[in-house]
């Protein structure tokens, strides 16, 4: 019983990552992305919200594949994140091909925004790292 209830606290610890991380990631894209919209950059803006809404996706999707992995054989887990790889990978180019085929939404901005989660873990840990290096000074 001590095995599941430890697998549904690290389900819960995966979800609290997943929804801080994306809660930023797309709170960022979308003040950032109206930024560029008033500013009569509506594409770029556009290509950056939906290409943070795929990475927000695509970090879930992550999350929730990881418990699938555990305790089974190397074949079984190499097939599931081989499977996973290329189901993620087929996730983050659906915005490119969007932004490819329409003009509403700038190809740079949407591969920029499929970037957005990880922007946001690197912010975050230099604002930390920063922050710890600060005090040790004073």
């Amino acid at each position: 019983m001590t095995g599941k209830k430890n697998k549904v606290g690290n389900m819960e610890s995966i979800r609290q990552t997943q929804k801080k991380y994306c809660s930023k990631a797309l709170i960022a894209a979308i003040v950032i992305g109206f930024v560029f919209i008033i500013t009569d950059l509506k594409p770029v803006g556009k290509g950056l919200i939906l290409g943070a809404i795929f990475s927000s996706v695509n970090f879930v999707l992550m999350g929730e594949t990881l418990p699938l992995k555990l305790g089974k054989s190397k074949n079984k887990i190499f097939l599931l994140s081989l499977g996973s790889i290329v189901l993620r990978f087929a996730l983050l180019a659906v915005p490119l091909i969007i932004a490819v085929r329409f003009e509403k939404f700038n190809f740079i901005a949407a591969a920029c925004g499929i970037f957005m989660v990880q922007i946001v873990i690197l912010l975050e840990h230099l604002v930390q790292t920063i922050s710890s290096i600060r005090k040790s000074k004073i």
